[in-house]
């Protein structure tokens, strides 16, 4: 039997999860270093709260710029409403198209609704690639734009940890 977490290594588990898995060989060895645990606690904590369903999955966030990604793309769409999940999934599985989601319109002002994220190193060939995907799709003739990115924000997931202070029951 493995001994549980405490209420303080729990608070701080959580927190160190939300920051991301150290960069290491062994990660859930230096999180329990960190919070002055073994593996096993945290690997049967971590095991705990995704059957809980307080995360469903643990993922991978690159730096696209780093590694040469500099000219990113988000297509917009406008998508009659009767076709938007069709036109997602076949956008979604098509070569390029790192992500594709629905979104709102924002009538008058903005009237897509259906966005794809496209990554490339140069904004030609990026170009290229949508015209070439929208073909491919019977897409071309559905208003759209292109719209590269600007400026680079950093990216983390969620917070979801209460402050220190405040102590909290295991789960």
């Amino acid at each position: 039997m493995i001994t549980p977490l405490n209420n303080e290594q729990l608070l701080d588990l959580r927190q160190c999860l939300e920051r991301g898995l150290p960069r290491v060989s062994r990660p859930y060895q230096d999180l329990a270093e960190q919070i002055g645990a073994n593996q096993d606690q945290v690997l049967q904590q971590v095991q705990q709260w995704h059957e809980q369903g307080l995360f469903r999955r643990i993922g991978l966030v690159l730096n696209h710029r780093a590694l040469g990604f500099v000219a990113n793309a988000m297509l917009v769409l406008d998508v009659p409403d009767a076709l938007i999940d069709e036109v997602g999934q076949r956008l979604g599985r098509a070569a390029g198209i790192a992500l594709c989601y629905q979104r709102p319109r924002r009538l008058p002002d903005w009237r897509y609704n259906l966005f794809c994220m496209v990554h490339g190193r140069e904004r030609e060939a990026v170009k290229a690639h949508i015209q070439a995907v929208l073909k491919e799709q019977l897409l071309g003739d559905l208003p759209h734009q292109l719209l590269f990115t600007t400026q680079a924000f950093k990216q983390c997931g969620g917070r979801f940890a209460p402050p220190s202070s405040q102590v909290w029951a295991h789960g």
